[in-house]
């Protein structure tokens, strides 16, 4: 059990409403990462910012970039 807990989109803010719906439509899910942060919205905002300048530009395919993300959570024994 999580020690701190996953928000669903009733529980937050209005603009991190706006966040959860976009990864909604986009990928089926919100990832727990996100719904733990948006705890503290003004943090939350800045790594969805973070997150968004990391995966949805550049030239490296966002599959690759999954993948070397999950590749790593494997190496470190963490869950992804």
């Amino acid at each position: 059990m999580p020690r701190i807990s996953r928000l669903e989109r009733e529980q937050v803010e209005a603009e991190s409403q706006a966040i959860y719906d976009h990864y909604l439509k986009v990928r089926g899910n919100v990832p727990n990462m996100f719904r733990t942060m948006a705890h503290r919205p003004e943090i939350f905002r800045t790594m969805i910012a973070h997150f968004r300048a990391v995966m949805e530009t550049g030239t490296i395919p966002v599959k690759l970039k999954e993948l070397v993300i999950v590749r790593v959570s494997q190496l470190n024994t963490c869950e992804y």
